[in-house]
């Protein structure tokens, strides 16, 4: 969403390297992206943001439009009704903070000392998921220091005048004024540190910092740390021309689109290079394109070679296990993620003929670390191991976005499949049963009322069941299996009336959204997926599988301006470009070699 252009044209404010032609282009992409009622939302059709919506109010304001046009007026009207800037979160409120817009002392407080906290200490740094910990480092440097920076852009429209309310957390209310109370004794410690203890805290934070920059130039692939970082690194005393924000702001140059010969200028949230190609070639495979073809093995080398044999943050909680899974992005060592992983190996399993030595040994240390990334529950977590304490969520600090990393039913279904893939395909010497047990004992209770699974990182429910229904079929569960009639039940029962299938991001909130919503080719193609491995070749499927044929374009892909990719439920969204393709692909190519091989009615 629009955050991410309005906070680039802030930092590049804060940073003194503002450009005419990327202010212009950005404001164009923020404009071009205003609702009809004068407000910006974080998804597509979705509702109002309030925090969104003043970013991008300022951040136009910044480019030169006067408040005074009818559509920053009407983004003002809104601003104000939905409580001004007193009702924003905290994160834009530090944004506010940091040109002199708001009080440093009216915001939570964080203080680097928090890095130096062993690991067995409550609320360490590693008790935050791997997102959140690299976004809160930086930002403890950044309370720190309280930058305030000279704006000729003032807000004053935007206030309501009324005092803020006491942040409401998101836990029980008498452990959340425990913390309230917590957060005034850090304001007070906050006007006199322990200099040094300050001192030491702060240069731990810079070391942590800098040893985390990945090749690229980011952290973690993600706009929020990688831009808190370079703040940070710049109050520090970094200049520009620093090798370490020299590979920054390049960095950030290489997730830059420009559109409509220099028009538009937008920021992608992340990439996904190797999530995408793992789909891509399953999707192509299941749809019968040769696994010896070129495209398919150099897909199969570029894998091989994204490998990640180093160790990062996950290592702190699993100190002895090898390194051996696959990342997200171009460069993210640090952070291999579980769901990419699992995915990558049901990639290559299917283009083992391509290199069988080299191919067996990767799927090899991909499972054994795997399997010792599992948590206490017998679930899986994106990245890391049990980093599931209630603790940051009752910090006034942490009002957006999840930050923390449980296991979750979507990255659990999919290393069910991957492990239950293999053993199938006759290599039951690489999975250790065990493991394998006690993730489908911990995704069956994880399994909802209505007969659905909870989507952590895809829209919502039909993602989470578009995922489960085919793992438990590959460890083993008949398709009559109880779990498995109930998922089936609910997708035929959601189903639209037009044959496909949709869920409104909503569905986070409100559960009457659940599973309700306008139809999209990936979000069908994964109710598909469930039907298809669950042998249900009957009048949902058929109207399913004719709502893609008769959606998709003359070009051969489909049209999905919706977000079905989920980055924090509740708070951020992704629209994933490929999966509009890659799913569709992947569920018909599954019913042809179904209705080849007799399964179905044709």
């Amino acid at each position: 969403n629009v955050t991410m252009d309005a906070e680039d044209l802030l930092l590049r404010e804060l940073l003194g390297i503002s450009d005419p032609r990327i202010t212009a282009a950005s404001a164009n992409w923020i404009r071009e992206n205003q609702r009809d009622d004068g407000t910006w939302a974080t998804f597509h059709g979705g509702p109002p943001d309030l925090s969104t919506t003043v970013e991008a109010y300022w951040a136009l304001k910044l480019a030169g439009d006067s408040p005074d046009e009818p559509h920053m007026q009407h983004a003002a009207r809104h601003v104000v009704a939905a409580g001004g800037l007193e009702g924003t979160r905290v994160f834009t409120r530090i944004w506010l903070a940091m040109f002199g817009l708001w009080s440093w002392d009216e915001l939570p407080v964080l203080p680097p000392e928090l890095v130096l906290a062993p690991r067995w200490v409550p609320l360490n740094i590693y008790d935050f998921a791997s997102w959140a910990r690299q976004t809160i480092v930086p930002l403890t440097v950044v309370g720190a220091h309280r930058p305030v920076r000279a704006t000729p852009v003032q807000l004053e429209e935007l206030r309501t005048g009324a005092a803020r309310p006491e942040a409401e957390p998101r836990a029980k209310r008498s452990a959340g004024r425990a913390f309230q109370r917590l957060d005034r004794l850090m304001h007070r410690y906050e006007r006199r540190p322990l200099r040094r203890l300050r001192r030491l805290a702060i240069r731990r934070a810079e070391r942590w910092i800098i040893s985390r920059q990945e090749a690229d130039g980011s952290w973690g692939g993600i706009q929020p740390p990688w831009v808190y970082s370079i703040i940070a690194l710049h109050l520090l005393g970094h200049h520009l021309d620093d090798p370490v924000m020299r590979a920054a702001l390049e960095g950030l140059e290489r997730f830059t689109i420009w559109e409509r010969d220099g028009e538009l200028r937008r920021i992608e949230a992340c990439q996904s290079p190797v999530w995408d190609t793992a789909l891509a070639v399953v999707a192509l495979v299941d749809a019968g394109v040769a696994p010896t073809e070129p495209q398919l093995a150099r897909a199969a080398e570029w894998l091989l070679d994204e490998e990640i044999t180093v160790r990062g943050d996950w290592s702190v909680r699993r100190p002895h296990l090898a390194p051996g899974g696959w990342a997200f992005e171009f460069a993210n060592d640090r952070y291999p993620d579980v769901d990419d992983t699992a995915e990558v190996v049901l990639a290559l399993a299917r283009l083992r003929d391509v290199d069988p030595v080299r191919i067996d040994a990767a799927v090899h240390r991909a499972v054994r670390w795997t399997e010792g990334m599992q948590c206490r529950g017998g679930g899986f977590a994106a990245f890391d191991v049990d980093n599931d304490t209630r603790l940051p969520t009752l910090l006034p600090f942490c009002d957006f976005g999840a930050v923390t990393d449980p296991p979750s039913a979507d990255v659990t279904a999919h290393v069910v499949e991957m492990l239950g893939h293999l053993q199938s395909a006759g290599r039951a010497g690489c999975v250790d049963r065990d493991v394998l047990a006690r993730a489908v004992a911990w995704l069956s209770t994880e399994q909802e009322h209505d007969g659905s699974w909870f989507g952590r990182w895809g829209a919502n429910h039909v993602y989470g069941t578009g995922a489960a229904v085919p793992a438990l079929i590959a460890a083993g569960a008949s398709t009559q299996d109880h779990r498995v009639v109930a998922a089936v039940a609910w997708l035929e029962s959601v189903q639209n009336d037009d044959g496909g299938w949709g869920e409104d991001l909503r569905s986070y909130t409100d559960p009457a959204h659940r599973g309700r919503g306008s139809s999209t080719p990936s979000q069908t193609a994964w109710a598909l997926l469930a039907l298809l491995s669950a042998h249900r070749f009957g009048e949902a499927m058929r109207r399913g599988v004719t709502w893609l044929i008769q959606q998709q374009r003359a070009d051969g892909s489909w049209d999905e301006p919706w977000f079905t990719g989920t980055g924090f439920p509740r708070d951020f969204y992704i629209n994933y470009h490929l999966y509009r393709l890659v799913f569709p692909i992947t569920a018909l190519g599954r019913y042809l070699n179904a209705l080849e091989a007799g399964d179905g009615d044709g």
